[in-house]
C-alpha cells in the first residue's frame, strides 16, 4: 500500500461522463427550489421593510430567492413553509426576509378560506409593512359568514345522504366536509373526516384517495406514524409509477421524521421522476433530490451509492433541478472533501429554513463528514494529518479530536502519532493471515485423515462393538 503523505485523498475515477464538477466552472447560478446563499431581493416586502427601518440601517443580505422557492409548493404547504422561514429568519435577525416571507403568506392567505392564519401572519406583521397589510376585518367577516353557511349546507347534505344509506354519496360527504375544513386549516377535523371514509370506499380507487387525503393531513399536523400506516394500506398491490411516487417520498418524510436516514434515502432515490410537481402541496421534486441526496451521503456506501444515485437514470433527473447536492455528490465519490464541504456550507443556511429538514441538518452533516474521513483513511498505512486537514479545510487539532473519536467508536482503525502528525492504520496482515488459515486447515486435514485410518484398522480387527438385540425382538 501507497502512503498518503504526499496524496490529497484516496485514488478514484469521476463518474461516468462527469470530466469537470459544474460547480468548480465559477458559475454562480443559483439552483431551482435551493438558491445561492446571497441572492438580493428586489421584492416589495424588503423596500417596505427598509421603509420601515431606522434611518440608515442596511437591509440584510438574504438567503434564498422566496419567489422562486414558494413557487415550488402549493396549497397549505407553500403558507406553511412561508410562515416557518418566517419565523426562522425572525430568530436569526433577517428582518427583511422575514417581512417578505410574512407579505407573501399573507397574499396567499387572502386567496384562500383560513382567516384563522390571517390574523395569526397580520399580527406577526405589526403593521410594518404599511396599511395594505393591515387586518381587513371585512374580509375576515366575509369568509366566516360564508364558511358557517357552507358547513351547515355540507353536513345537512351528509345527514340526508346518512338516512338513504347510499355509500357512495356518504364517502363523497365526508370527502367534501374534510377538503372544506382542509380549506379552513382546521386538520384535524379534516383528518377525521377523511378517515371515515374508509367504511364506505368500493373500489380500490376510492381506497387510495383516502390514504392519500389522510396523508396530506398527517404530514401537515405532524403525525408521521399515521403516514406510514397509511402508505402501507395504499402500496397494496399499487402499480401506477406516479401514485408511488408520492407515497415513496410520504414514508421518506416519515423515514426521515423518525431519523431513518438509510430508509429515508432508499424511499427517495425510489420515487419515480414522473412525479414531477403533481404533488407539490406536500413536497418538490427538488426536495427529494436534497432530502435523498443528503440521506444517501450520510448512509450509502460507495458501491450503494454509485448504483444507486450516480448510475440512476431516474434520480439524475432529480439532481439535476439542484446542481449544489449533484455536485456535492459527485465531489464526495471521486474524493474530492475540500470541495464537497463547501457545497455543503454553501447550502446549510438554506437548509436550515426548510420544513422538514432543518432538525436535521447537523446530525446529517456530522455523518457525512465522518463517512468522509473514514473514506479519506481506508486505502493509506500511513496518512499525513496536515495534508488531510487541508483537505478537510480544517486544522491539525480539530481534525486529532474528529479521528480520536471515530478510533474510540471503532470505525477507524488506526492510531495517532501527535508528535510527528501521522495516523498509521491497523490493517491486518494479510499475509501471515493466509498462512495461518492454511496451517490450521492442513492441521484439520491431518487430525480427520488419522481418525478415519485408526477407524479402518479397528474394524479389520474385528475389533468394534455390535449392538444388542433387546429381549423379546
Amino acid at each position: 500500500m501507497a502512503s498518503a503523505a504526499n496524496e490529497s485523498g484516496p485514488p478514484s475515477t469521476p463518474p461516468p461522463g462527469q470530466n469537470q464538477p459544474v460547480g468548480a466552472s465559477g458559475s454562480d447560478t443559483p439552483p431551482v427550489g435551493v438558491p445561492a446563499a446571497g441572492t438580493p431581493s428586489s421584492s416589495p416586502a424588503s423596500a417596505a421593510a427598509t421603509a420601515a427601518g431606522a434611518a440608515g440601517a442596511a437591509v440584510e443580505e438574504q438567503i434564498m430567492d422566496l419567489e422562486s422557492y414558494a413557487a415550488n409548493y402549493s396549497g397549505h404547504t407553500r403558507i406553511v413553509r412561508l410562515r416557518f422561514i418566517a419565523e426562522r429568519c425572525a430568530a436569526i435577525g433577517q428582518t427583511a426576509m422575514e417581512l417578505e416571507a410574512l407579505r407573501m403568506a399573507a397574499d396567499e392567505l387572502k386567496r384562500g378560506e383560513n382567516s384563522a392564519a390571517y390574523k395569526e401572519v397580520v399580527a406577526k406583521i405589526a403593521g410594518r409593512l404599511g396599511p395594505k397589510y393591515e387586518l381587513d376585518q371585512e374580509w375576515v367577516d366575509a369568509v366566516e359568514r360564508r364558511a358557517a353557511q357552507k358547513q351547515e349546507k355540507l353536513e345537512m347534505e351528509l345527514n340526508g345522504y346518512k338516512t338513504n344509506l347510499i355509500k357512495e354519496s356518504i364517502r363523497m360527504g365526508y370527502n367534501d366536509l374534510g377538503d372544506f375544513f382542509y380549506s379552513r386549516g382546521d386538520l384535524q377535523q379534516a383528518f377525521r373526516c377523511y378517515v371515515r371514509t374508509r367504511d364506505y370506499c368500493i373500489t380500490s380507487k376510492h381506497t387510495i384517495a383516502m390514504c392519500l387525503n389522510v396523508i396530506v393531513a398527517s404530514v401537515e399536523l405532524g403525525h408521521f406514524v399515521n403516514v406510514s400506516n397509511y402508505v402501507q394500506k395504499a402500496e397494496r398491490g399499487m402499480t401506477d409509477p406516479i401514485v408511488l411516487a408520492k407515497l415513496r417520498s410520504a414514508a421518506g418524510l416519515a423515514s426521515l421524521e423518525g431519523r431513518k436516514y438509510k430508509a429515508a434515502a432508499r424511499k427517495f432515490v425510489g420515487a419515480s421522476f414522473d412525479m414531477g410537481s403533481s404533488y407539490s402541496e406536500v413536497i418538490a421534486p427538488q426536495d427529494v433530490a436534497v432530502y435523498g441526496g443528503l440521506c444517501a451521503l450520510a448512509s450509502f456506501d460507495r458501491a450503494e451509492l454509485k448504483s444507486k444515485l450516480i448510475d440512476s437514470v431516474n434520480f439524475r433527473n432529480f439532481l439535476e433541478l439542484v446542481p449544489e447536492v449533484r455536485e456535492l455528490i459527485y465531489d464526495f465519490y471521486a474524493s474530492r472533501y475540500a470541495s464537497c464541504l463547501k457545497y455543503l456550507d454553501k447550502l446549510r443556511p438554506v437548509l436550515e429554513l426548510d420544513l422538514h429538514l432543518h432538525d436535521h441538518v447537523a446530525a446529517l452533516y456530522q455523518q457525512i463528514r465522518q463517512r468522509a474521513l473514514i473514506q479519506y483513511t481506508t486505502p493509506f498505512i500511513s496518512v499525513d494529518l496536515r495534508t488531510m486537514a487541508s483537505a478537510f479545510n480544517t486544522n491539525v487539532a480539530a481534525l486529532e479530536k474528529e479521528l480520536a473519536a471515530l478510533i474510540m467508536d471503532n470505525q477507524v482503525q488506526a492510531r495517532i502519532d501527535s508528535h510527528k502528525g501521522i495516523l498509521y492504520a491497523r490493517h491486518a496482515d494479510q499475509r501471515n493471515a493466509t498462512f495461518q488459515r492454511a496451517l490450521s486447515a492442513g492441521n484439520d486435514f491431518q487430525r480427520d485423515t488419522h481418525a478415519l485410518l485408526i477407524r479402518a484398522s479397528l474394524l479389520r480387527a474385528e475389533m468394534g462393538t455390535r449392538p444388542q438385540r433387546l429381549s423379546g425382538i
